[in-house]
């Protein structure tokens, strides 16, 4: 589990799919949990990234600024929530071929996400098959925060 990125429920990680497993267009990503969004790890992630932002830790700003009565999240931490739950299932970022997220909304302190994905298409690459996805981070499984796709390389 990275700095910052709250409390993985995932014992351990999904396998990626074996050589020649048949990944087909639907076929869902193994969704990441994070119970629990930790504000202490926002804290030092502000710290670590130099980040000035005080709505990463000082309450009093958030309220004073609309934003509820929680820290906000750094928008690196959620866009690495994904990058786990897809490194976890192509084997890991060495297989990335492109990766692109837009953020949609704020996550803050506490909030449970779920990481997601779905297989958009299927095509031979150079060593192996190459799956595009359509990947997501979701307040509560249900609000999305961020959205893109991907594509990564199924080695053979």
């Amino acid at each position: 589990m990275s700095a910052g990125r709250g409390t993985d429920a995932a014992a351990t990680p999904s396998p990626p799919p074996a050589a020649g497993h048949a990944v087909q267009v639907g076929d869902d990503l193994p969704q990441r949990i994070i119970e629990s969004v930790d504000a202490e790890k926002m804290k030092t992630m502000a710290a670590l990234l130099g980040d000035p932002n005080t709505i990463h830790w000082d309450v009093d700003d958030v309220r004073r600024l609309g934003l509820g009565d929680r820290p906000v999240n750094q928008g690196p931490n959620n866009m690495g929530y994904v990058i786990d739950m897809l490194a976890d299932w192509a084997g890991g970022p060495a297989n990335f071929r492109r990766v692109k997220v837009r953020f949609l909304g704020n996550v803050f302190a506490e909030d449970r996400l779920v990481a997601g994905g779905k297989v958009t298409g299927v095509r031979p690459g150079s060593g192996g098959r190459l799956v595009d996805c359509d990947v997501w981070l979701a307040r509560n499984g249900t609000e999305a925060v961020l959205a893109g796709t991907a594509t990564v390389l199924l080695p053979d």
